[in-house]
């Protein structure tokens, strides 16, 4: 009787682990003992962090000089637009503030000397409690606007709807905010009695003592023409009746000021009319105010500085590099007869296929992260040295682009490899991989095609892994150009990149079904 062994199953993994690592030595020191990949790879470093820099090294249009290098920040740290005329009074403790608004009208310089009747869609007129005068601080609103009804806004970045309808002098709108320790309730009624509760607001940490009472402002007005879109001064009207008062509030005479000092970066008073407000008959108040209260978004809105993917715009030009070493990776054995070699030593072909995939990914990983580390820090406080602002993010926003950006190399990299591997000629797979990623990239964010165009480039393409770099926010309750041409991408950050993977995933698997079935 013959005895038989079968090895354990943790034995058999132990020797597969094993077996690949020695596959994955192997292709390391097959990749660094070449002196061209290494150098082309340094070079796309290289390429990254100048272009970048030197992208972003001319002056921008609208610079604001040393003074204003930085924009105000919300209490969750976003840049925002906290620009309005303010009629207030102190509040100390809880307190309601009750008042008809009759009518929210605005003016637009649509062109020199020419202007044009009526409030933009986002011009706000209404009641606010805000913590003190100075730009970013906690704040609660209930306003009508000039096309989206009565809301409620906080914070800058939160917004509730409340009725749809405007107001008009024949259909008033009664606003009402209630304070009660942190928590702030805002409602409307159209007739003063019954009351429609549009949401609350809480304000941790709210002063005991803050600052109440009746605003007025609108941002740019957004103009479209043969040139494209552009953006004019506006200012909004508030008419409001006599307010109402209960609580903590102080003695003193309402007091008129210009909060931030000028309309901001988000809108301007016209050429005729400027901000403040004048006492009317019963005694109410109208109203005039210019600016937003709001998140900056990007884009010409913005038009002031630099955002921290604009410090990436080199990523294109080392991803080129990146492309043409992955693919040669694998069509240079092709071409030199080295596969065969490599696959005699070791059959489990899959399994070199992956080790050229770790490779590859694994180096361009490291370059795109090193670019990125070293481009975004050098390029911030060159913008700010030059008295530009630079879009402040959170830290884990600019640790997601960071290692986001190697990633997006990363992908590239296999995917030029299992396209490589699939083609087998360099010159082939190299143009298709770019023509994939880096020229819609090009064509999207141009402005040279139609937004609805650029946006599914980059939705189905490759290039929508560039959505990874991506820190300027959107927001409805904001008006600005989103559009690719802009800096916004059509999918969240980390969805876009995931769309590159799943081509680098296809065109690998592909490649490893194919390699089983073929002569080498």
């Amino acid at each position: 009787m013959t005895a038989t062994f079968t090895p354990r199953p943790s034995a058999t993994r132990r020797a597969e682990q094993s077996g690949f690592l020695r596959t994955l030595h192997a292709e390391w020191t097959k990749f660094r003992t070449v002196r061209g990949w290494v150098l082309a790879m340094a070079g796309a470093l290289l390429v990254t962090i100048v272009v970048g820099l030197f992208g972003t090294a001319a002056p921008v249009a609208g610079g604001r000089g040393a003074d204003s290098a930085s924009y105000p920040k919300g209490p969750g740290g976003e840049a925002v637009n906290d620009s309005f005329y303010f009629v207030h009074k102190t509040l100390t403790g809880d307190g309601t503030l009750t008042v008809p608004l009759r009518s929210l009208t605005g003016v637009t310089d649509i062109d020199a000397g020419k202007t044009s009747q009526g409030a933009t869609p986002w011009a706000k007129a209404g009641i606010i409690v805000k913590e003190s005068l100075t730009q970013g601080a906690p704040y609660a609103a209930v306003m009508a606007t000039g096309g989206h009804g009565v809301r409620m806004q906080y914070d800058y970045t939160h917004d509730t709807a409340g009725p749809s309808d405007k107001v008009s002098q024949e259909s008033a709108r009664w606003l009402r905010l209630v304070r009660s320790g942190d928590s702030l309730t805002g409602s409307t009624s159209t007739d003063g009695s019954h009351w429609t509760k549009i949401g609350l607001a809480k304000l941790p940490g709210l002063a005991r003592t803050v600052q109440a009472g009746l605003f007025a402002t609108s941002p740019e007005a957004k103009q479209d023409t043969a040139a494209g879109t552009g953006f004019s001064p506006a200012v909004a009207t508030g008419t409001f009746g006599r307010p109402f008062l209960t609580g903590g509030w102080s003695q003193n005479a309402w007091s008129g000021a210009q909060v931030g000092g000028d309309a901001g970066t988000s809108g301007s008073y016209t050429n005729t009319t400027k901000g403040g407000f004048t006492r009317t008959d019963g005694g109410g108040f109208t109203v005039t105010g210019a600016g937003d209260i709001a998140p900056v978004v990007g884009g010409p809105v913005m038009g002031v500085g630099f955002s921290v993917e604009n410090f990436l715009v080199g990523t294109f030009a080392g991803l080129i590099v990146v492309i043409a070493v992955g693919t040669v990776f694998i069509t240079g054995e092709y071409r030199s007869g080295l596969l065969r070699t490599t696959m005699a030593a070791t059959p489990l072909r899959g399994r070199v296929l992956g080790a050229k995939a770790l490779v590859a990914g694994g180096v361009a990983f490291v370059i795109g992260l090193a670019a990125a580390a070293v481009t975004i820090p050098i390029g911030e406080r060159s913008a700010r040295g030059r008295s530009f602002h630079v879009f402040p993010v959170t830290s884990a926003t600019e640790a997601r682009v960071i290692v986001g950006t190697g990633l997006l190399c990363a992908a590239a990299a296999v995917l030029a490899l299992g396209v490589g591997a699939l083609l087998r000629r360099s010159a082939t797979a190299v143009a298709l991989v770019i023509a994939s990623i880096v020229l819609p990239f090009l064509l999207a964010t141009s402005g040279v095609l139609p937004p609805g165009v650029s946006e599914w480039l980059l939705r189905v393409t490759p290039a929508a892994g560039f959505a990874i770099q991506q820190t300027l926010p959107q927001y409805a309750q904001v008006l600005s150009v989103y559009e690719p041409s802009t800096g916004y991408y059509p999918l969240a950050p980390w969805v876009g990149l995931a769309v590159p993977c799943g081509y680098a995933a296809l065109a690998f698997g592909l490649a490893a079904v194919q390699l089983r079935g073929r002569d080498v």
